[in-house]
């Protein structure tokens, strides 16, 4: 049986390495590919860059956090292309005024200080638990490094200015896959299930002890629910 290709949408700050557990996990069931998305400032550059380095013509797609915005994108831009769909830790709004005020602050601090504005992210990415593990704090830390102030910059532009899905989200008719992490303190449960209300026979699964990053701090339990996805 010909393996599922699957093509991974990192969020911001993130690359490859945050679906590392998921890429050996899930070896025997699908090619994988990780879309650099440091490249453009706009979630539809963003999107156009993503298609570019899908894998196969068909594929399935799953986007984490800001690669769920670019997700939406694609499939407003290429639905024919998507097999099946899996937003995890994500929403469908656009930015609201206090975020586009924060995320303004961090770009301003990031222009003196990236590193400081690295370690004011952090801790809002994980449990405090998982962020007392050295590892998980260690991988978040080098992702975003490795992004770059230039990176983070080009990102932040494209996630201010990404437009509203939640019209969209009706016409959505592949098998779609909700993933929240239950302490999630940047995308709260009620989020996600606005997600899942709107698209037809999407199902939502909730990871506990899980904060915004879920490959990371639940890797195993993320895999699981995505290999039973690919079935």
């Amino acid at each position: 049986m010909p393996q599922t290709s699957l093509l991974l949408l990192p969020g911001l700050l993130e690359d490859a390495d945050v679906f590392e557990h998921q890429i050996l996990g899930l070896g025997g069931r699908a090619s994988c590919a990780v879309a650099d998305l440091t490249r453009s400032d706009t979630i539809a550059a963003l999107a156009e860059d993503a298609l570019a380095q899908a894998p196969a013509e068909t594929f399935a797609l799953a986007g984490h956090s800001m690669g769920g915005y670019v997700a939406f994108e694609i499939l407003r831009r290429a639905p024919q292309r998507v097999e099946r769909l899996a937003l995890l830790n994500t929403q469908a709004r656009p930015d609201s005024a206090e975020a586009t005020e924060d995320r303004r602050r961090l770009m301003a601090l990031a222009e003196e200080d990236f590193p400081a504005v690295v370690e004011q992210l952090l801790p809002r990415l994980m449990t405090p638990a998982h962020q007392r593990e050295a590892g998980l704090s260690g991988t978040g830390s080098a992702m975003a490094l490795a992004t770059g102030k230039e990176g983070f910059l080009r990102q932040e532009r494209a996630i201010i200015g990404r437009v509203d899905s939640r019209p969209h989200l009706a016409s959505i008719g592949c098998p779609t896959l909700v993933v929240a992490g239950r302490d999630d303190a940047i995308m709260p449960l009620g989020l996600l299930e606005e997600i899942v209300r709107a698209i037809p026979d999407a199902r939502l699964e909730v990871i506990d002890d899980c904060g915004h990053l879920a490959p990371l701090e639940q890797p195993e339990k993320l895999t699981h629910r995505l290999a039973a996805w690919l079935q």
